[in-house]
C-alpha cells in the first residue's frame, strides 16, 4: 500500500514551523508531498492540487496557514480526503486567529486542527488515520507510543 500525505504550507516562511511534520511522516515511512501555495495568492493551484489529491493517491492532506488561514478550509471544500489544518502562530494574536479560523468550520466541512504550530502532531494523527487500514503502520505507531510513554 502506497502512504502518501500531502503537507502544504501559505507561504515559504512557514516551511520551519511545519518541517516536524515532514520528519514525523518520513521517520514512520510515509511519503510525504511537501509544498507551499496558498489560499489568497494562488487559490487555483490550491484548488486543482486538492481537488486530484484522492486520484493522485493521498490519504490525508495536512495544511499549515497563520492569521487568516483559511488554506485548510478551501482544501476541505475541495476533498472529502481528511484535512488536518495546523494553525500557525504570528501576527498581533500569535496565533490565536488562525486557530479560530482553522477550528471554527461551518457545517459539513470539517477541518481537524491540532496546536497552534503543532506540526509533529498533526502528521500523527495523519499517519492515526492511515494506520486504520495499514497494520504495520498501526504497529510502528503503537512501538513509538511505548517508546515515549512517560516523556
Amino acid at each position: 500500500m502506497s502512504l502518501r500525505v500531502a503537507v502544504i504550507m501559505g507561504s515559504q516562511s512557514d516551511e520551519s514551523t511545519m518541517e516536524p511534520a515532514r520528519a514525523t511522516l518520513e521517520e514512520f515511512g510515509v511519503e510525504c508531498y511537501w509544498e507551499v501555495m496558498s489560499a489568497h495568492r494562488t487559490p487555483e493551484k490550491v484548488r486543482r492540487f486538492v481537488a486530484g489529491a484522492r486520484d493522485a493517491g493521498f490519504g490525508v492532506i495536512i495544511c499549515g496557514a497563520g492569521m487568516a488561514a483559511h488554506l485548510a478550509g478551501a482544501a476541505a471544500a475541495q476533498t472529502t480526503l481528511p484535512v488536518i489544518g495546523v494553525p500557525l502562530a504570528g501576527g498581533a494574536l500569535n496565533g490565536v486567529d488562525a486557530l479560530y479560523a482553522t477550528v471554527q468550520m461551518p457545517k459539513g466541512v470539517p477541518v481537524a486542527t491540532v496546536a497552534i504550530n503543532g506540526a509533529m502532531n498533526a502528521a500523527l494523527l495523519a499517519i492515526q488515520i492511515l494506520a486504520v487500514s495499514d497494520p504495520e503502520l498501526a504497529d510502528r505507531l503503537a512501538a513509538r507510543r511505548t517508546e515515549t510513554a512517560g516523556g
